[in-house]
């Protein structure tokens, strides 16, 4: 029982207290409430025009509607142009000499966007709008200075080069001078950059580089800042030599400069130019001048070590044909030293660094070996792949064991080009992916999983001396980690993660063996299709186990899984499971043959049509075109007749009126459904080549399964004819394997046709010539094989289609040996079509 409540006295101030706060936060409503005589100034005459209102929220409205009629600028500029050029944009540029900063951002913003809409021709433009966005463009709120400046710098590009020649360079010569506001000439520096493209090279230099110098030697730190980032954008509009000549003695000048804020500037754009200088430039001018800020750095001049860890590998590499070799060690000693700034002061060699170690210093340093971590791939091709292991291995453990989690998360997100740059040599960084799947961080994992399929499936390939299909055996804790890294998503509340996590989860048929895959991936699936609470959670669990079964060898696995979810999930007793489970069908439908679905899960969705829950009806009327698409006539007839009685029931008995409209509906949707033939039909020719090709594929899975066992029973009679057989067909089959995707929702008509369709191609041909239908009509009365493994019923596929169900004249063989039992149970026309077959 709850305990009465205490009305002492310290309770009590501790409720005033509470009811103070709630006064408190109902003020502000109270304010923004108008009274009714500012709601009748607010109040315009709905007779008024559009026009006509404008004008009079700009004179007699209050700011608040003057900055709408601003920001409606464009509408009005699209519905009549000539009208709001003549009336309404003299009174905004009248009112823009008094506006306050919201007004001033939007018509900056209203302004550019009349420009993207092409609303008016440029002349017109240029014209009207042109002159009040220089008027604003040194305006005293930094804010709306740099609104105006961007607005401008978009119609630059747009202008014609007299105009720009005209309204914009003349006047700045003028503007650039000392004697002008810092900010017009902080301005002047990002307008001259963008011009710098917009006329030729010798125009450039009479007119431009003059004010470029100027600006470069100002006296104010910030202006030499800001027209050194413009130094690249003028370098690329006059080209390379005169950037040789004039651009590059102003860097090595800056990069001299008093202000660090010059000198991080210099570096960045000497870095950026580095393409643009020979060989000699780089040599002579470039490499010192880099030597001078890797020494200072470190020393006294910090504030460029982010900047300088950001652009190392560019450096490196850009720098790599002037490097002698001690010079290639140094610079490779610098980024080591880099890696693991920051974290040799927690072994107490230096108790008075650690104290005076401020926490900007720590961000700084975090940045830096961030930075390293986002540059090691490039570095690994400064060094070479083949000599990773000895030069940077020893890097890459200690930034994969960063204490720091921005460090792992870069590490993780670069760990797939790492692994593409090693190649062969990718054996060397399996212990890092595996401590990478098992950081306590989500957010390092979730960047890890991002490329997990590519990265396992280099894992694999890079070995080229491992033959065997468990490549990844001897990666210790692989599996372990991958299971680990699944509950913890799952404990989060990170669902994005888990489901990301999920879906690459179906990478692992092409990895690990199936049995794994059973006992440790495929039961966890199931587990979390029936107990999570989240729909794209497990609708991801749903596919991948999908995937799993798909892949699975093992025929009493399969049955198992299946009954499953046939129990489990479509006779659930919660209605969310029996949704699940007609999700799971349509993972069936995509990824299993027509003749699977069928076989197993046809029955079990038509008994959702007596569902109480009328949500699972509904999803089943959706359903339930697909479900007829998987038929076959004359084979599945039976299953026809029994989903024709299923929709007549649905019509006749059903009560929900919602259910009624979707089953009409889906009712005239089935009737405009052809069903396709056992024969190949021009209408059906792709989706049953797709559909043949899984088909195929299964059979070849339970030819795989067949040969174990066949190679179990004979072991020690004439062992070695057996295995060269069992090799040789697990070659064939592990090659077929590869070749189908897991998701195969491409069209069919994209890919070319494999050569083991040449057979059903030539008839293709043939129909074309003599009617379609006649000629394959026996198709559907051809070759029907049946497998000792009940799992699988084969398609009637007819005798041109033999070549692509069996691998040879042995496979043939082998089936036919052992698909007796399966002929003394089956009905009396798939035991005819058999025996025409035979």
């Amino acid at each position: 029982p709850q305990p009465d409540m205490d009305f002492g006295q310290s309770n009590l101030f501790g409720y005033i207290e509470d009811l103070q706060e709630l006064t408190i936060i109902e003020r502000p409503v109270r304010r923004s409430l108008k009274t009714p005589e500012e709601i009748e100034r607010l109040t315009v005459d709905e007779e008024l025009n559009d026009i006509e209102r404008a004008l009079y929220l700009l004179s007699s409205g209050q700011d608040v509607q003057g900055t709408s009629v601003v920001a409606n600028l464009p509408v009005l500029m699209r519905q009549n142009p000539a009208e709001t050029l003549r009336r309404v944009l003299p009174k905004i540029r009248e009112v823009l000499h008094v506006a306050g900063v919201e007004m001033q951002l939007t018509a900056a913003v209203s302004f550019l966007t009349v420009l993207q809409d092409e609303s008016v021709s440029i002349h017109t433009y240029s014209h009207s709008f042109l002159h009040i966005i220089l008027q604003n463009l040194e305006h005293r709120d930094a804010g709306v200075s740099n609104a105006w400046l961007e607005t401008l710098l978009a119609v630059i590009e747009a202008l014609p080069k007299e105009t720009i020649r005209h309204e914009i360079l003349n006047p700045l010569v003028s503007k650039a001078q000392i004697s002008q506001t810092l900010q017009s000439r902080l301005v002047s520096c990002k307008i001259m950059g963008k011009l710098a493209n917009k006329f030729e090279a010798h125009i450039v230099k009479r007119e431009i580089l003059p004010l470029v110098k100027s600006l470069c030697q100002d006296v104010e730190y910030e202006v030499r800042t800001c027209m050194c980032r413009q130094l690249e954008h003028i370098a690329q509009g006059i080209g390379t030599e005169l950037t040789k000549t004039t651009v590059l003695p102003e860097l090595v000048e800056l990069a001299r400069d008093e202000g660090s804020s010059v000198r991080l500037a210099a570096f960045e754009t000497l870095v950026n130019l580095l393409d643009m200088f020979d060989s000699d430039d780089r040599r002579q001018t470039v490499l010192p001048l880099v030597k001078s800020f890797c020494e200072k750095s470190f020393k006294a001049d910090e504030s460029i070590l982010v900047s300088l860890s950001f652009h190392l590998g560019k450096l490196c590499n850009g720098l790599y044909g002037v490097f002698t070799p001690e010079q290639h060690l140094r610079f490779l000693e610098f980024y080591k030293k880099l890696c693991t700034l920051g974290l040799q002061q927690e072994n107490g060699h230096n108790d008075n660094q650690l104290q005076l170690q401020t926490l900007e210093q720590e961000k700084k340093y975090i940045s830096v070996r961030k930075n390293c971590a986002y540059n090691f791939p490039a570095m690994i091709v400064f060094v070479d792949p083949k000599n990773f292991h000895l030069e940077l291995y020893s890097i890459f453990f200690c930034l994969c064991h960063d204490p720091e989690v921005p460090v792992r998360y870069t590490m993780a997100i670069s760990f797939y080009e790492v692994a593409k740059l090693l190649n062969s040599g990718v054996y060397t960084i399996q212990k890092e992916l595996v401590t990478l799947l098992q950081d306590e961080s989500l957010e390092v994992l979730d960047a890890l999983v991002g490329h997990l399929p590519e990265i396992l499936e280099l894992m694999i390939n890079g070995g080229e001396n491992s033959g065997s299909e468990s490549k990844l055996l001897s990666i210790p804790d692989l599996i372990p980690a991958l299971t680990t890294a699944e509950q913890r998503a799952a404990a989060s509340l990170k669902w994005r993660t888990h489901e990301k996590l999920l879906q690459k989860y179906a990478c692992l048929p092409q990895i690990i063996s199936s049995d794994q895959i059973y006992y440790r991936f495929l039961h966890r699936m199931l587990t979390i299709i029936l107990t999570n609470n989240v729909l794209p959670v497990q609708k991801a669990a749903a596919r991948t186990l999908c995937v799993y079964l798909r892949y699975n060898r093992k025929q009493e696995q399969r049955h198992e899984v299946i009954q499953k979810l046939i129990e489990q999930l479509g006779q659930g007793k919660s209605y969310w499971n029996r949704l699940r489970f007609l999700d799971t069908c349509e993972f069936i439908m995509e990824l299993f043959s027509k003749s699977f679905f069928c076989k197993y899960f046809f029955l079990p969705v038509l008994e959702l049509t007596h569902d109480p829950v009328a949500n699972v009806r509904i999803k089943l009327c959706y359903l339930l075109p697909k479900v007829k698409s998987t038929l076959k006539i004359p084979t599945d007839k039976h299953l026809l007749q029994q989903l024709e009685l299923c929709i007549r029931k649905l019509l006749c008995q059903e009560k929900d009126k919602d259910v009624l409209t979707i089953v009409k509906r889906t009712v005239l949707e089935l009737d405009r459904m052809d069903i396709s033939l056992d024969a190949f039909q021009k209408r059906f020719y792709e989706n049953d080549l797709l559909d043949q090709e899984k088909e195929r594929q299964e059979h070849l899975l339970l030819e795989m399964e067949q040969l174990e066992k066949e190679k179990q029973q004979n072991e020690g009679r004439s062992a070695n004819v057996n295995d060269k057989m069992f090799e040789k067909k697990r070659k064939f089959i592990c090659k077929e394997d590869k070749k189908s995707k897991l998701v195969r929702s491409q069209s069919f008509s994209t890919q070319a046709l494999h050569p083991k369709y040449s057979n059903i191609d030539k008839c293709s041909n043939k129909s074309s010539a003599t009617g379609y239908t006649s000629s394959l009509s026996g198709m559907g009365k051809g070759c029907m094989l049946s497998f000792s493994d009940d799992s699988f019923r084969t398609r009637s596929t007819g005798n041109s289609g033999n070549a692509t169900f069996s691998t040879s004249s042995s496979l043939i063989a082998s089936r036919n040996s052992f698909n007796s039992a399966d002929q003394k149970n089956n009905g009396n026309k798939e035991s005819q079509s058999r025996k025409m077959s035979m």
